[in-house]
């Protein structure tokens, strides 16, 4: 939908016309729940008061997004924006179906500086951008931090912390020192795993793809993940159990999403914190603290494990109304886009060149939670809320510097790395052969 009508012929149509309306604009979102959907048709209305400018909102599936997308560009029938995830910005970028340019002079007029600089590298290209950030989130550790106060530790910003926690704290079964993620063909290992051996600067692909894992970096990540192991309850765990026991008041740290920070609070009734007799204290949100960044010894500068969301301007688009609809989104309209969900979409803007924080403290404010609501800054301390949305500077996954995310994405949906792993925290095979199988299996993923 490229505009046409410039200098003369605009001036024909205005005089024909009356006036040059402006053209519609259509806009894909994987935010397909009715009522995230309802908030985005809302934000939508806003900018179409604002500017003339009609939106026409798209509920498309996540699962769908990467086989409609395609299609529609071999049709020439690209919508004008698409929210999308990290995995397709420079995909798509290359094959045509964004225009990196378009992205790029909104982030220059927006300001580089005001977005988490995490987000905006990762979907760096050599002239500028391929997408503009809009939200994203940190894995988090989750802790027990009455009981460290207790203790007198550290928080558990390094493995050293943390083993130094879980010989201080457990004590099962009325307290485990972990809940590690051990079910392998679950996506949530695949993801903890991922963030601890990127906390160590461990990852298995270069500028030149496949290049296997520094053997002594992985050698330190899987010791210290089965020391994880060693001090987590029996059987196949993922994020469900972990949730529970931690909720249940028996585990000192967890690795989970954002997502639980409402439901921590008891905002959600169908999964209570159930550490006292009522479903809707607060008590287990005032005893926990997080950490999104931590690290290694091989790489005590340490990494967050993020995931982000961008607005992509495709190749079809009609340019300067697409323009002006994501410049509207991550600015005046940023809480409406924020507010869908806002406890897992943190802001990937922080503020204004003359406000360097607006969005942030605005963000805080926003109402969480399900069958209660409540803004997370009434519910969790400032610096708190500053380690949430500080993870996204520090944000990291593996081939995304290297511009090999579309291989370090097959080598964990692989889950080799989950099987082998699993092997060796049950003792079924030493170290030295868990990092050899690792690498040799990982060689064939193509």
């Amino acid at each position: 939908m490229k505009q046409v009508a410039s200098g003369s012929l605009a001036l024909i149509v205005a005089l024909s016309c009356g006036a040059v309306s402006a053209q519609d604009i259509r806009f894909w979102t994987t935010e397909t729940q009715p009522e995230r959907v309802a908030r985005q048709e809302a934000m939508a209305k806003d900018f179409t008061d604002e500017s003339g400018i009609k939106v026409q909102v798209i509920p498309v599936e996540e699962t769908d997004l990467g086989t409609r997308a395609t299609a529609a560009y071999a049709a020439g029938d690209l919508p004008d924006v698409i929210y999308h995830t990290l995995q397709y910005a420079l995909p798509w970028t290359e094959a045509g179906i964004l225009d990196p340019e378009a992205a790029t002079e909104v982030i220059d007029a927006l300001g580089p500086d005001t977005f988490a600089p995490g987000p905006l590298s990762m979907v760096k290209t050599e002239d500028g951008y391929a997408s503009v950030p809009v939200d994203g989130w940190t894995q988090m550790i989750l802790y027990r931090k009455d009981l460290f106060d207790e203790k007198g530790l550290e928080p558990p910003t390094s493995y050293a912390n943390v083993e130094a926690a879980i010989k201080a704290l457990h004590n099962p079964p009325d307290m485990y020192g972990f809940v590690a993620a051990t079910k392998v063909d679950e996506n949530f290992m695949s993801q903890v795993l991922e963030q601890v051996l990127l906390a160590n600067g461990a990852t298995p692909v270069n500028a030149d793809g496949y290049s296997g894992f520094d053997e002594k970096k992985l050698t330190e990540a899987l010791e210290f993940y089965k020391t994880l192991a060693k001090a987590s309850p029996p059987g196949e765990l993922y994020w469900q159990q972990s949730r529970e026991i931690y909720f249940a008041g028996k585990a000192a740290m967890i690795i989970w999403s954002p997502f639980i920070l409402d439901e921590l609070a008891g905002l959600r009734d169908s999964n209570p914190p159930t550490i006292n007799d009522d479903p809707t204290s607060r008590e287990l949100a005032e005893k926990t603290g997080i950490v999104t960044v931590f690290s290694g010894p091989s790489n005590p500068d340490g990494a967050a494990w993020a995931d982000a969301r961008y607005f992509g301007i495709t190749a079809d688009a009609d340019t300067d109304a697409a323009m002006d609809f994501v410049k509207y989104a991550v600015d005046e309209g940023y809480m409406a886009t924020l507010g869908t969900a806002p406890e897992g979409k943190f802001p990937a803007r922080r503020g204004t060149a003359d406000d360097p924080t607006k969005f942030v403290d605005a963000w805080s404010k926003l109402d969480v939670g399900v069958d209660r609501k409540a803004p997370l800054a009434e519910i969790y301390p400032q610096e708190m809320i500053d380690e949430i949305v500080g993870g996204l500077d520090d944000g990291q996954r593996w081939g995304v510097q290297e511009g090999q995310l579309a291989l370090a994405s097959k080598i964990v949906n692989s889950q080799v790395i989950n099987r082998v792993v699993r092997e060796y925290i049950d003792d079924q095979i030493d170290v030295a052969t868990a990092v050899a199988e690792i690498n040799d299996e990982l060689a064939k993923v193509q």
